[in-house]
């Protein structure tokens, strides 16, 4: 999984990010209140990062300690889907 959307985003979802997401991976979860990224369909291109106003998105691997939790989130949330 490349990109995570972390706790800053629940009851914001301001969508910056899927405005400019390329390959418009980035979904909408009502029962989390928040946006996700599917991992399946994210190229890695990091566009969506810098356009989060409440900073909260990440790469895997520099997500914060406190919300390590929203890796497994945005994953299971997909794999539930399919």
């Amino acid at each position: 999984m490349p990109y995570v959307i972390c706790e800053p985003c629940v009851d914001v979802m301001d969508k910056a990010c899927v405005d400019v997401c390329p390959v418009d991976c980035i979904y909408e979860a009502p029962e989390h209140n928040m946006l996700l990224i599917h991992p399946d369909e994210c190229i890695d291109c990091g566009a969506c990062e810098p356009e989060c106003p409440v900073d909260a998105i990440f790469e895997d691997v520099d997500v914060p300690e406190e919300w390590n939790e929203y890796i497994e989130k945005n994953a299971s949330y997909f794999a539930n889907k399919e």
